[in-house]
């Protein structure tokens, strides 16, 4: 914490906690945005906006906060917002915020096309705001910790990763949910068109890059439904592979990573604390805020996954046709 240390005004104090706003009110936002937000100590929850004016006004009330009717008054009332919208409703509306002055806790996909993940990474280093990119698992802890020791470990000879979410499941239900129970997310127009490659193949690249190296050649496959097999080689020499799909049938369901390099084979542990890790991203984005570093999870990074996954998205297209 900072404080006042200008004698003329009388004994220091702590200065203001930084102000940040919501925009989004969809499930992500009642599961992780607002209750971290709520919760975290080092910073004030200002306010939330979002596209249907009665959820907002829900959501803002059940945290006892402003609900904003335009974007641009939640952004001139803040000093950092935090989205939870579809990765095309945040992008441009990033560029904004950044405009402002606002730093950026983004969503994943920053985006999904690469001018528009552009667009935020530069209008965050042109207003010289911060930014940060929540990755689950690259801010949930044991997972967080696990892949900076496995990048530090070095020697890795491949790696395999799957995603199999079962949000557009026949059976219905999510992974772990009762048979028959719908997803919170099934209703989710962006993911229905753009399926588990752009929803969790962020998830899987977040931490095969670190660890593994640049990606400096892409392959993919469909397979069922919405699933897409990724190859992916890296500028360490190791090659990747990721399966991601939202429509696995629910008893196939799970998440997984192994590494297996000189010193034997490692394996992503389980991770449960979502609005935990919520919490770290905000840390993160106020600790590259207050020192001016860049966060590398960042929108330079966003921008980098939307670069990959779009180059897939094409390889499929051209596939097919």
């Amino acid at each position: 914490m900072s404080y006042d240390l200008d004698s003329s005004s009388g004994p220091a104090r702590p200065a203001p906690l930084p102000r940040i706003g919501l925009l989004g009110t969809g499930p992500w936002a009642h599961r992780a945005h607002a209750p971290a937000l709520a919760a975290h100590p080092g910073s004030e929850f200002a306010g939330v906006w979002g596209r249907r004016p009665e959820a907002a006004a829900e959501l803002a009330q059940k945290y006892g906060v402003k609900v904003y009717e335009d974007p641009d008054a939640l952004f001139a009332d803040c000093d950092a917002v935090a989205f939870a919208l579809p990765p095309d409703v945040q992008a441009p509306l990033a560029v904004r915020a950044a405009a402002a002055g606002c730093h950026l806790l983004l969503d994943k996909p920053v985006a999904t096309t690469v001018a528009d993940a552009r667009a935020v990474a530069e209008a965050a280093g042109r207003h010289g705001v911060a930014s940060v990119v929540f990755l689950t698992l690259r801010f949930a802890e044991p997972t967080a910790g696990w892949v900076g020791e496995q990048a530090a470990r070095g020697g890795w000879f491949t790696a395999s990763a799957h995603w199999l979410g079962s949000v557009f499941a026949a059976e219905g239900g999510p992974a772990g949910a009762a048979e028959g129970t719908p997803s919170a997310y099934a209703d989710s127009p962006w993911r229905r068109a753009k399926g588990g490659l752009w929803d969790v193949g962020p998830h899987a690249l977040s931490v095969l890059i670190p660890v593994l190296g640049e990606v400096t050649a892409v392959t993919a496959a469909r397979g069922a439904a919405d699933t897409v097999h990724l190859m992916l080689r890296h500028d360490s020499g190791a090659v990747s592979t990721a399966a991601l799909t939202l429509s696995a049938p629910r008893a196939a369901a799970g998440v997984g990573l192994e590494l297996r390099g000189g010193e034997g084979v490692f394996t992503l542990p389980d991770w449960s604390d979502v609005p935990g890790a919520y919490g770290r991203a905000v840390d993160a984005l106020l600790t590259a805020a207050r020192t001016g570093v860049p966060d590398p999870r960042g929108a330079a990074f966003g921008l980098r996954l939307t670069e990959i996954l779009a180059e897939a998205e094409d390889l499929l297209t051209a596939a097919a046709t």
